[in-house]
């Protein structure tokens, strides 16, 4: 997973930015769920709860289209 952010000045502040890009810890997180579950390791049960508890939209367009 390559994560990183370009284009500060998009966001108020860099923690905004990094959500913008979603390169902050919660997406860390689910970053690391989803390849867990791609390699069978958990559940997706799993990684479906943890999109709930991390508050995350998978609706969301992707920041790297945009």
């Amino acid at each position: 997973m390559a994560l990183g952010t370009d284009g500060f000045g998009r966001s108020e502040s860099r923690v905004a930015l990094r959500d913008f890009f979603e390169v902050d810890a919660k997406h860390i997180v689910l970053a690391t769920l989803t390849a867990l579950a791609r390699e069978k390791q958990i559940k997706l049960d799993v990684l479906r709860q943890a999109v709930k508890e991390l508050g995350i939209n998978p609706e969301k367009a992707n920041p790297a289209n945009t």
